[in-house]
């Protein structure tokens, strides 16, 4: 062997060395030129993150590649202290072409070549979405706790000195001997603090030191009870619907506390429709699965008994939505509210080993949903998971997926494509149309029913029954099947509730293609 052909030879080993190590570098790297700003450089974790391939991204500049503001900040930020030679450390959101926003940290530093020049610049970013999100929820959750220690000791503290008063009025009251002004004074401070009392109980319940007396209450009977009182509080320009699965199982529940906080939350829903509307109550049996359970530490998974509370109101902005269970916080005007209904509910739910969830959407209304525990004690074997569904899936069958939220859309679609199935996907219905003229062939559409645009879910499906009739639909939402009930197409299409389960999506995914299938042989 000559003396170059080792060197050569040398070099290469050294190449593939260096190239093992960039690729199996957990962290997105990403290199740019100082001078262009072209990007000449990346791995395999940038493709992965960012939704390029490297042959789209060599050559081009971050503003070829990405939105506008992303672009500036993707190996921009603060280039004057890069080109002086230092390295620069930051934390940011950056919308990717596949996954959505997701929030990276990001050290770039510069390459310098001789004379101290900078020729390059260097980017190592790490994907931190989900230790943010469990940062997020785990700060949530200590927040609430420690309002709950606080609220719960005051509220005791504070009982005790009503307790005083109202024991005090109590034996002024007896005595007697006391003229009509006096007495009119008396009654008025004994009602001011008796609501204080009320007041107290509802930060108890909060906090979760209420006195509970749980009984075995079946589930149907007791919504159908509550609801013929709600009937004469809510007005008549309310219309009360039931969607009670027969199948659903007893609870383990304080009535009254039960039945208190279907009334907050029903009082909540008339609020929200000054002009009238829908009020729909909904049983069933549901799970919550370890999935869930990784997102949401504060619950356990199992089976549960669902109730569902939906109206069909003004709805309520995210950063609203985010707040509603904290004591004392109230849209409401002054005097129209004390803040403390939901948080009361929250409480309560948590005291009995339950949960709840909220899902608004700004103009269209709100549901709650109480899960709570089946009376019969739980075995073993609820707490695991359901057991896998082997289906026969058909390498040429493809679904597009329509959902505006780009991060439940990337689970769905990951979900779909792990068990063979070719999936595509929109953000909205107008994409989704677009999609469907370039894929004639698309055998299944699983779409959301409120989404962006002037077009919802159900509209989307009138289109799509008219220029492709043999795709079969699916409709997802996160409010009951209730509230669509009132048209043709919404009962002839199946709808899977969120949040559900991959089990769910796969079972109903492959059942709707089979019979699609059966219909087309």
């Amino acid at each position: 062997m000559t003396e170059r052909n080792a060197a050569e030879e040398k070099l290469e080993k050294a190449r593939a060395f260096y190239n093992s190590i960039m690729e199996s570098l957990p962290a997105m790297l990403l290199v740019k030129t100082a001078v262009d700003g072209k990007v000449v450089l990346v791995n395999s974790a940038a493709e992965e993150l960012l939704g390029y391939n490297r042959n789209e991204m060599i050559g081009k500049t971050t503003t070829d590649l990405f939105p506008e503001q992303d672009a500036k900040t993707i190996l921009h930020h603060d280039k004057q202290t890069l080109l002086m030679g230092r390295s620069v450390e930051d934390e940011y959101a950056l919308t990717t072409r596949k996954l959505g926003v997701r929030r990276l940290r990001m050290k770039e530093f510069p390459l310098l070549e001789e004379q101290g020049k900078t020729k390059y610049i260097v980017a190592l970013a790490e994907d931190v979405t989900v230790q943010r999100e469990t940062e997020d929820q785990l700060f949530q959750a200590q927040k609430m706790e420690a309002i709950g220690h606080l609220t719960g000791g005051l509220a005791h503290d504070f009982n005790n000195l009503l307790a005083v008063i109202i024991g005090n009025l109590d034996v002024m009251t007896e005595l007697g001997s006391s003229t009509p002004e006096q007495e009119e004074l008396s009654t008025a401070a004994l009602e001011a603090a008796l609501s204080g009392a009320e007041l107290t109980r509802r930060l108890l319940a909060f906090a979760r030191r209420q006195p509970l007396q749980p009984e075995e209450v079946d589930t149907n009977a007791l919504v159908s009870g509550i609801t013929k009182l709600l009937g004469r509080t809510l007005g008549q320009d309310v219309k009360i619907t039931l969607d009670l699965d027969p199948a659903t199982k007893p609870i383990s529940v304080d009535r009254v506390q039960l039945e208190t906080a279907i009334t907050n939350l029903a009082n909540n829903a008339r609020d929200a429709m000054p002009a009238g509307g829908q009020l729909i109550i909904a049983t069933r049996n549901g799970h919550l699965d370890q999935d869930y359970v990784e997102k949401h530490s504060e619950v356990d998974a199992g089976e549960y008994v669902v109730i569902e509370i939906s109206d069909t109101g003004l709805g309520m902005a995210p950063e609203v939505a985010e707040r509603i269970f904290e004591p004392f916080y109230t849209t409401k005007g002054v005097g129209k509210g004390t803040g403390l209904g939901l948080s009361m509910v929250f409480g309560f739910l948590k005291q009995s080993a339950g949960h709840i969830t909220v899902y608004s959407e700004p103009g269209l209304g709100t549901t709650f949903r109480l899960y709570l525990q089946p009376s019969q004690l739980r075995s073993q074997d609820t707490l695991l998971e359901a057991p896998p569904l082997q289906p026969n899936y058909k390498n040429d069958e493809t679904v597009l997926v329509v959902e505006d939220n780009s991060s439940l859309r990337t689970v769905v679609v990951r979900q779909l494509e792990a068990i063979g199935l070719r999936v595509l996907e929109a953000e909205n219905a107008q994409i989704a149309l677009g999609v469907l003229r370039d894929e004639p062939k698309i055998d299944l559409i699983f779409t959301d029913v409120v989404l962006p645009g002037h077009m919802d879910g159900y509209a989307l499906a009138r289109a799509i029954n008219e220029g492709h009739p043999r795709a079969k639909i699916i409709m997802t939402s996160g409010f009951p099947g209730m509230r669509f009930k009132d048209t043709e197409l919404a009962k002839s299409l199946p709808l899977l509730s969120k949040p559900y389960r991959k089990q769910d999506l796969i079972r109903m995914v492959r059942e709707v293609l089979d019979k699609r299938a059966e219909a087309v042989s």
